[in-house]
This record gives C-alpha cells, structure tokens and sequence, in this order.
C-alpha cells in the first residue's frame, strides 16, 4: 500500500510541474567531422576518414568503375583499427558510414575523452560503461550507416571483429547540444584567461543536456551541490534558461520534503541556495510561490536536525568536496557554514513569501548557527575556509592569511575552487584570484583539455602526458592514473559543470558586474584589473538583454570604465 500511495504521489508531482506524454527534444543535433587521425594501424588510409564528405553512401558512385572510396578494415592475419580525434569534447555519439559488402561484419566501438581511455578495454585503470556505454560492438550494414552513443567523448577508436573487412566511407561526431544564446562575455589582454573563460562556459553548456547534469560521460544526473557553481555560470552567461528551473523542479518532484536531495543533506542545503539564486535573478514571484510550500517543510526538517549544542547534524551524508572525504573535522565545519548561508537565504525567501512562520524558523536556526562562530576550524581545508569565510563565521582575510593563501594552488578543487575564488575576492585577494583561475585551470589546457573536469591536481602534470597523445614509456598517464573513490581513472569524468566557476567569477569580479536587486533592476559594477591592460564583456539578465561593460587602464595607471546597460536598469558604482 506504502509504495501504491508513494507512486501516486510521484505521478501528482509530475503532473504538478507539467509532465507531458509526448516531448520534443530541445537539443539540436550538428554533425563534426574528425580533424586528425589519432592512431591507425599500419598500411591502413586512415587519411581517407579525413575528406571532406557528402553524409550519404555511397561517396564515390554507384557504378564498377566506382570502388568503394574510404577506410578499409581488415581482419584476416591482421586486425586493423583506427582511432579519431574530433579535436573537442563532445556529447552526443557517433555515426558509421559503411560502403557495400559491410553487412553483418562486428565493428567495435570505444569512445574517450583522452586518448589513452578510448584505447583502453573496459576495467583497465577504471574504464567502465557506468551511466553511458562508451564500449559496444555493433552490426554494420551494406550501404547504410549506424548510429551508437550516447556519452560524452573527443576520441573514438573503431577495429572489426569478425573475420573479413568493412569499408568505412566516412565516420563523423553527432552532437547533442541544446541552443541557448549566450549574453554574458570576457575578454581581455591576456588570451589566457579568455581561453579558460571560453572553456568553462563551453563546459557547463556541455552540461545541459535533458537537465543540467554534472557530468557528460558520469555522472549524467542532477547533483544539487554541483548545481550551484553551474547556476551562477548559466545566469552570468545566458540568463534565465529553462533548464535551471526544470532541474529544481524534478528534484523536489522526486524527493519528499522530509528526505535528502542525492540521499545527501548537504544537498538539499543546496537545492535551497539554486532556488535562491533562481528567484534573486529573475524575481518570478509565481515560480517561488509554488514551491513555497515544499521550502517550507524542508526547512522544518532541517530545524529538527538542529542539536542542544547549536550544530546541524544527523543529515545524510555530510558531504562538501570530495578532496574532504579524509578530513570530517574540515566536513563538519564546512556544512555549518553552508547551513548558515542557506538559512539566511531561508530567510530572504520567507520575506519574499510573506511566510512569517518560515521566516521565523530560519531566523531561529541561523542565529543558532552563529553562536558557532569563532569555534570551528578549517583543519588546513581550502574548501572549509571558502566556506567559513563566506559565513561570516570566520573572518575572510584570516582564513585567506591561514589557510587560502598557504602552500600554492595545493589544494584547491574543480568544484570549491569557485568557492575559493569568492573568498578569496572578499579577503580583497583579487590578484591571488585571477592567478588561481590562470594556473590552476590554465593548467588543464596545457594538458590538451577541452572542457574541465570533474577532479585536478596540478601536481599530476609533473611528468605526464597530454590527454591528446599516445601514451608514453615512463610518463603518467593524467587520466588513467589518478583520481579516488568513485571517479578513479578513465571513470572520472573530464568534463565536469561543477568546474565551470571562472565564468562567473571573470564577470563578477573583473569586470565587476553584479547584481544587487531582484530581478537585477539594480545592477553593481565595479572592475578589477589587476595585471591586465584592459577587459570587455557583459552579464545576462532576465529579460534576454545584458549589462555590457569595457574597463581599460590609461597611460597613468587609472581605470577607465564604459557601461551599456538598457533602460530602466541601474548601475552604481
């Protein structure tokens, strides 16, 4: 009877939030040819997989003067294979081309987002076929193609498995991609920076696939931790995008008020901190009102988590970053200071809703919370620091003195490491800032990153080689030989939302452009230079229009700053 009345209520809360029979897919599909061959068997004219090509068998006529034109792969005394680099990451999958004689031949099919993965055989070094299938064999047809994949890759490795030969007339990329017109920008004197702004964004957008998943490849679900650092980018970038709202909406529709986001409390922490951020960028009073309720039993729950000593415990799963996993003190530091901020964003949102009695509840918990300040300890945690500092439990130009600013980019985190970021901006440390987003994700380009990943370490480029190369004898393997718990290995993801922070960070604190008012009717700008010459670029809002801001130093060193805002938004300064 339990589940009867539990599926009942899954079924209202889909239809609640607007559950149709028969949906159109919003992405776009955009065919990408390969631009190098990675690896190929020798004798083998892999080059031929390189021509430019019609899309439709047959290439090269119909007629017998007319042989099959491209790729022949033989298994006979040789087993041929090849491997292409479509020069970016990519979601979608991958459409084979075979010319006559093909049919029923086993093709073998290995997607990668490194090189070294796509060579790999599943269980090597954490290879696997979790969540999306990136090692299949399939049936090819004569004169048809196929289409397999649904994952996200840059290279592709294809061989024959059965005794004979296919001929591959060609082999390109389909990518799934959903359309969303960008309205935030940077771009500076240091090329740098721009490439590493252009890679975030093209990382979270990556990200937007049915929802806002947290990872292309693994994890290809809704994470509500991940989902903030991805919000911020969104919002700055291309404004109030259907998809955010859409992805809090499943979760509350799957997740009773009194249980977890993820199965994680910190989760749910920050589910309420995305719809926080959703309502103060849009100011869509409706859309808040119908979760109103819902915000205000989770609060409720939360209240009862609430201990004798004043800390928030018994949630599940007390979770901030995995680089904390081995350091609880730092966990449990960290998680008082997110429901800290989340209470007062509780509150902020009761005001909103004229619910006295939710605002009450988040007073009473935030004011409890901060009697902790002063008494929790970071533990040498940059991601606890980010936090504590955030709060306003600890001091942010202490915890940037202590711990933030210690022992370099050690330490910092593709997904805290925004939280790093805003800290260390409000310890008035925007120059440590601008250097973290340069050398620590400056530093997965220079390994050949397209997009950024779930986990780094710079000290993995220490003797490594590019995720773009063969492996090499006595070199590290920067894919397949690090990560830990669930993503070790090829399993980790390399292309990751919650790596998406300098996006947001670049437009907020370079060229200073932020938000002071719902709905952005009042917008702050305020640009830091630092090192550079000049900075341009824009913040979305809500009505598809955007803040456009250039800053440039004059011959005397002093910053001269030009803003393009539309009517009816104000700027201050």
């Amino acid at each position: 009877m339990k589940s009867v009345v539990a599926l009942a209520a899954a079924l209202n809360a889909a239809i609640a939030f607007g559950f149709q029979r028969e949906q159109v897919d919003p992405r776009t599909r955009t065919y990408v040819y390969p631009e190098r061959i990675a690896w190929a068997s020798d004798g083998l004219k892999a080059e031929e997989l390189l021509l430019p090509r019609h899309g439709q068998v047959p290439e090269a006529g119909w007629g017998q003067l007319h042989p099959p034109s491209g790729c022949r792969l033989a298994n006979d005394v040789r087993h041929q294979a090849v491997v292409v680099d479509f020069g970016r990451e990519i979601h979608g999958g991958v459409q084979l081309a075979f010319a006559a004689g093909s049919a029923g031949q086993k093709v073998r099919v290995r997607f990668g987002e490194s090189l070294s993965e796509a060579l790999s055989d599943i269980g090597k070094q954490g290879a696997s076929n979790d969540h999306a299938i990136r090692d299949d064999v399939v049936t090819a047809p004569a004169m048809g193609t196929r289409e397999l994949g649904n994952t996200g890759f840059r290279f592709v490795y294809i061989d024959i498995q059965t005794e004979g030969s296919v001929t591959l007339e060609f082999v390109r990329a389909v990518s799934l991609m959903r359309p969303m017109r960008r309205l935030g920008g940077f771009r500076s004197s240091d090329d740098r920076l721009n490439r590493i702004f252009e890679t975030a964004v093209r990382t979270v957008h990556l990200c937007c696939q049915d929802y806002l998943w947290d990872g292309i490849k693994r994890d290809r679900l809704v994470w509500m931790g991940d989902m903030h650092p991805e919000t911020m980018g969104v919002l700055r970038v291309f404004g109030a995008q259907d998809i955010l709202p859409s992805s809090l909406d499943l979760m509350a529709a799957v997740t009773p008020p009194d249980e977890w986001m993820n199965t994680m409390g910190p989760y749910t922490l920050w589910w309420l901190r995305n719809i926080a951020e959703w309502y103060r960028f849009t100011g869509d009073r409706a859309y808040l009102a119908r979760h109103g309720d819902y915000i205000r039993r989770t609060f409720e729950n939360l209240s009862n988590h609430m201990t004798a000593s004043n800390t928030l415990e018994g949630i599940r799963r007390p979770f901030l970053d995995w680089q904390t996993e081995h350091n609880r003190e730092a966990v449990h530091a960290g998680v008082q200071a997110l429901a800290l901020v989340t209470c007062r964003e509780g509150e902020f949102l009761a005001k909103e809703l004229g619910d006295e009695g939710l605002g009450e509840t988040c007073r009473s918990m935030a004011s409890r919370l901060e009697t902790l300040k002063g008494r929790l300890s970071p533990n040498n945690s940059k991601q606890a620091a980010a936090m504590l500092a955030l709060s306003g439990m600890e001091d942010p130009k202490t915890m940037y003195e202590d711990v933030l600013g210690e022992n370099g980019h050690s330490g910092v985190s593709t997904f805290y490491g925004y939280y790093m970021l805003e800290a260390m901006s409000m310890a008035g440390e925007d120059r440590r800032a601008l250097d973290t987003v340069r050398d620590y994700w400056g530093a997965m380009l220079d390994v050949g990153a397209t997009s950024f990943w779930e986990d780094f370490d710079i000290g993995w480029t220490n003797n490594c080689f590019r995720i773009d190369q063969l492996p090499v004898d006595g070199k590290k393997d920067i894919h397949g030989d690090y990560g830990e718990f669930c993503y070790t290995g090829f399993r980790r993801s390399l292309c990751h939302g919650w790596s998406c922070g300098p996006a947001a960070w670049l437009i907020e604190h370079v060229l200073g452009i932020r938000p002071v008012d719902v709905g952005c009717k009042t917008v702050m700008v305020r640009p830091f230079l630092g090192d550079l010459e000049w900075a341009e670029g824009a913040m979305a809002l809500p009505d598809g229009q955007r803040v456009r801001v250039r800053v440039e130093k004059s011959v005397a060193g002093e910053m001269k700053v030009k803003v393009d805002a539309p009517d009816g938004v104000r700027i201050v300064r």
